[in-house]
């Protein structure tokens, strides 16, 4: 039988959360968005959570690794490339979403609001496009 390959990776996780882990970068970034949420209103519940998360991150990473589609769009280069260059479309044209990209690129990735989007949803746009792929589907921008 053949292991999936991973998803997302812990250094990745890491980095995230020692980043903008008061923000619940760490925990968009491993599909738990209402948590995340909770953290960047929160500011990582008061940097408490923060600081459990150093420890809770292998697990979330495992977890992960079995919910999302593997495949040739990297889930760990889509989300850096969104959270240092979102406004910018960067994740979106790495993902083949050109039309997007350019969108995001003239509106400063819609004055903000389709990278917070993008933060909810980015996993699952990879999953797609890596399903989408797989089957040798063209992908929609």
């Amino acid at each position: 039988m053949q292991q999936q390959k991973e998803t997302h990776l812990t250094p990745i996780g890491y980095l995230l959360w020692f980043f903008g882990g008061i923000f619940g970068y760490h925990r968009f970034y491993y599909g738990r968005q209402l948590t995340g949420l909770l953290w960047m209103l929160t500011a990582g519940l008061l940097l408490i959570g923060w600081i459990v998360d150093a420890f809770l991150i292998p697990g979330m990473n495992r977890d992960a690794n079995n919910q999302f589609k593997s495949g040739e769009t990297d889930y760990s280069v889509a989300w850096v490339l969104m959270l240092f260059l979102g406004i910018f479309g960067a994740h979106r044209f790495y993902m083949g979403k050109i039309g997007t990209g350019v969108l995001y690129l003239l509106t400063l990735g819609l004055l903000g609001f389709g990278v917070l989007y993008d933060l909810f949803t980015l996993n699952g746009q990879v999953s797609e496009r890596n399903g989408e792929i797989a089957q040798g589907e063209p992908v929609p921008a």
